[in-house]
This record gives structure tokens, sequence and C-alpha cells, in this order.
């Protein structure tokens, strides 16, 4: 049996997404078809679904969704658990609409969740989950492999782009952005479709007495993500929920709004944190509430995109959909950049440890560290309590929404740089902060911001400073020359200040400066 080729009579999921985790035959006597809905945590624009139930017609057996959440994973909090629940919510309810089971499971102890994909892949005719490269999932991945008798597909859901098509990482978004240009237009044509479950009518999948007593499916009151009911659970209870609802209803009125006032704003406006132009869809995208797929065809529709121009150009600059400035920046950074870290990811096992900057950073680093000048502990830095009132806005608005600006991530990055006695430990405190904070992080596209802050995906630049040697240098002098604060600093200052206490700033501030990637 080939490990490339999919055993399926006909498939419109591309083979360049599916990859299998473990060789095995399909069960055919099964009970169900099994989706482990790990990454992809959405009804909807889902190749992995979709995948899933071309098995589920081929075979003539029901699908089973099994959606567990731990509670022991890193930083586990009630901020990440009640976004992710509100997901859960919402699928709980769309596919009970289409006769699918639909297993909602959340661990009420460390562990107490082991056992249930092999008690359950034991009746199962194939198993269906999905990729991603990054946090703890893929080692769970291939843990669940060794447990799974039968044949056990990972499917990407993950972009505009198969993370295994381009065959290597890129190291810069320039090099990646040429590929694109002479790649992304045969990947157009191979799109999931948005509704997978319209024409499902597979019957409902049998759930065991075993597995009901020991493994019982979620109660609403958790997936409400009701006080008590998440106080129950051995999570980071400081780490409260914010007014960021998770969920694919939520994800999609986010969009809707973006397109309808700030999409044509984005591209001189999106650096400025005053004019709140930026999309605001990472944490959807970070947890599968809401697809790439899906945010690229409603800017399509919105900006009449004409799949026959693509590219204008192919030589590695911005641009080339053919479209006006603003929805053009705003595709780099939804296809470029959060690609690039995926992409980057997938064939960079090592992507999160400090080894995976490239040569130049850490050998400039090493020799621009000096232990002896001042750092500041973590602690203080946690409580925004630095003598620098930008860096405690930009951590405040973190610690408190959940959320940062993508301009004022990179400073705050910058300066964790120039606080920490090494350029490692520096990685060590950027990793703690926006993991246990921001609901988008432990995420490629994080982990490409975090790291471009030490060289990745750049340049060196002169002139050699202390803690810094070639790697690029932001302070909060120039960003205040560059960027209009005032509101922002009134709002997430803990101490409301304004920009005229703190530096002089230009006339006007600068257009923008290139980002890492937040969209």
């Amino acid at each position: 049996m080939s490990a490339r080729e999919p055993e399926l009579a006909e498939s419109r999921v591309p083979a360049a997404r599916v990859r299998l985790a473990h060789v095995a035959p399909v069960r055919r006597g099964g009970a169900y078809v099994l989706y482990w809905m790990t990454a992809a945590r959405r009804p909807e624009w889902n190749f992995a679904l979709e995948r899933a139930l071309e098995w589920s017609r081929e075979l003539a057996r029901p699908l089973y969704v099994l959606e567990p959440l731990r509670v022991a994973y890193p930083w586990a909090s009630a901020r990440l658990h009640r976004f992710v629940l509100d997901g859960m919510r919402h699928q709980r309810a769309v596919f009970a609409a289409h006769g699918v089971r639909h297993h909602a499971y959340v661990e009420p102890a460390p562990g107490a969740g082991k056992g249930l994909l092999a008690a359950l892949a034991r009746e199962a005719c194939v198993v269906v989950t999905d990729e991603y490269p990054s946090f703890f999932l893929p080692r769970m991945r291939a843990a669940a492999a060794r447990q799974v008798a039968v044949r056990f597909e990972v499917v990407d859901s993950l972009g505009l782009v198969p993370v295994r098509a381009p065959g290597k990482a890129f190291d810069t978004a320039f090099a990646f952005r040429r590929w694109l240009q002479a790649h992304l237009g045969e990947q157009l044509d191979h799109v999931p479709r948005a509704e997978p479950l319209a024409d499902h009518a597979g019957g409902l999948a049998p759930l065991a007495r075993e597995v009901r007593a020991r493994w019982p499916e979620a109660s609403e009151e958790l997936l409400a993500g009701e006080p008590a009911a998440l106080a129950a659970l051995p999570i980071d209870p400081s780490v409260a929920p914010v007014e960021t609802r998770g969920g694919a209803p939520a994800a999609r009125a986010e969009l809707a709004r973006f397109l309808a006032l700030k999409l044509t704003r984005y591209g001189e406006e999106r650096n400025q944190p005053d004019a709140e132009a930026t999309s605001g869809l990472s944490p959807w995208l970070h947890f599968g509430h809401l697809s790439a797929h899906e945010v690229f065809a409603a800017v399509v529709q919105r900006t009449g995109f004409q799949r026959a121009r693509f590219p204008v150009r192919k030589d590695g600059r911005r641009g080339g959909y053919g479209l006006e400035d603003a929805a053009e920046e705003f595709l780099d950074q939804l296809v470029t950049w959060r690609e690039l870290g995926h992409v980057f990811a997938f064939h960079r096992p090592e992507h999160e440890q400090y080894v995976s900057l490239p040569a130049w950073a850490r050998d400039t680093l090493a020799k621009s560290a000096d232990a002896r000048a001042p750092s500041l502990a973590l602690d203080v830095l946690e409580r925004a309590a630095s003598d620098d009132p930008v860096w405690n806005a930009a951590q405040h608005e973190l610690v408190t929404t959940g959320r940062m600006h993508n301009y004022l991530r990179m400073l705050w990055g910058k300066k964790l740089l120039e606080w920490s006695p090494t350029p490692e430990e520096a990685l060590a405190r950027m990793l703690h902060l926006n993991n246990k904070y921001a609901l988008d992080g432990r995420d490629p596209n994080s982990y490409s911001g975090i790291f471009w802050c030490l060289g990745r995906f750049d340049r060196p630049w002169g002139p050699k400073r202390p803690r810094f040697g070639s790697v690029r240098y932001m302070s909060s002098a120039s960003t205040l020359k560059k960027l209009d604060l005032t509101h922002y600093l009134a709002r997430f200052a803990p101490r409301a200040v304004s920009q005229g206490e703190l530096f002089e700033p230009a006339a006007a501030p600068r257009r923008r400066q290139r980002s890492s990637g937040k969209g």
C-alpha cells in the first residue's frame, strides 16, 4: 500500500494535503468513520472534515466527530479554555442539525482523557485528523498514531497552500513570495467546500456505553463557559476570559466588520494603533474557528479579484493580486506571512527553539550579550511595571484583552531582548508572556513574530548595538515619532499618560514599517 496515494475511489481533497500517520488497512466492517478534530475546529471550509465525509460516503458508515480539550497543556487557563469552548458549542449545534455524532469531551483532570481516542479507534473504519506543526500537537499526534490500528490520515486545512508543497522552509518573505507567485495560482483551484455537511445523510454513529460512562460529553454549562463550570477545572484562573468570544459566528462577525469598515484603510493605517485598522482575525485563525480560505474568498468577493490575472508579477515583491493597495497589503499578511510561518514550522520541527534562528543572528547576539548590563525581572515585566510607558501599555493590552497591536508587538519583543541578560532568556520570556496571555499565541504565525524580533526572516542591520548586535533595533522613542498613540496610551497604559509626556512626536506619523505578519 502506498503511503502517498489515497484509497478513496474519488476525492476532492488534494493528495498534497493528505499524509498517513499510520499505514494500515481500512477496517471496512467498522462502525463509523472517526474524525479527531484538534486544530481545524470548524464544521465549514475544512478539508479534514470533507475527507472524513468522503470516507463516510464510500464506506456507507456514519461519521463520528471527536473534539477533545485537555487541561494539562502548557499555559492552560480559563481564557484559552473559554475561547475553545465557544467553538465547541457551535460545532455541537451544527453537527446535531445534520445528524452527526459530535463528542465534545473536556478533561476534568490531567490525563483523564487518556485512552479515549484508542477506544473509539477500535470501532472505526478509518481515522482522520488535522495537520498542525506547532505546540504539543505534533507529539500528541505521533503518540496517537502508535495506538491506532487502522488507516490514520492527517489532513492539512491550514492555509491556501499545503505546507508540504514547497518541500522546504524559506528564510525570507521575499523568497517565499516568489514561490507563491509561481505556484499559488494552481492551489486556488482547490478550495474546501463552504458547507461540506449540506448533503450529508449518513445517520448517527453509535456511542458505546463504556465511552459514555468514562468520557462523558461536556455539559451545556461548560460549553457556555459559565464561570462555575470553568472554576471546577484544574486550569489557571488568574488568566481570565476576555470580552472576545471564540467560535465561527464571532469570527464571521469580525470578518464582516473588517471588510465593511477597515479594509480600505488597512494599507495606510494598520500600523497606527489609534486607527484600529487591523483585521483582528488571528485568534480565530489560530484555533481553527475560521479558515484562511474563507477569509480569502470574502476579500475576493469584496474586491473583484480575477483569478486569470494572478500573478501580476513574479519578482518576489509585495503585490501581485491586481487589487488596490489596501487589499494587496492585507493579502500579503494573510497569505505570504501567515503561510510562511506554517511552512517554516512544518519543515523545521525545532522552530520553537533558539537554535532555529539563522546563524548570523545567533552569532551576533552571542557576541553582543552582556550579562552585566541592567535587566528587568520577569515578574516586573509581567506586571507591566517597567519604566517605559509605551511597553507597559502594550503588555497591559496583552494581559487584559488577550491581544496586542501588531506594530507594538514588534517593539514589545525588541525591548524584551534589551532587558534580558541573554538572548536565550529573552526568547523564553517572549514565549512565556505571549503564550500565556495571547489568544493567538502558541501558533506558527506567533512564533514568526517572536523570532523575527531576534532575526528570523530578517537581515543584519547596522550599526551594531549592545545586546542586539546586527539584529534590527527598535525603541519607544522612535516608535513615538512614527505613531500617534494618544488614545492607545490613555486606554492601555497602567497609569494613563499622554504622548506629549514622553517624547516629542514628529509632525506627521510615518506611513508604515514592515510587519512580521499578524494581519
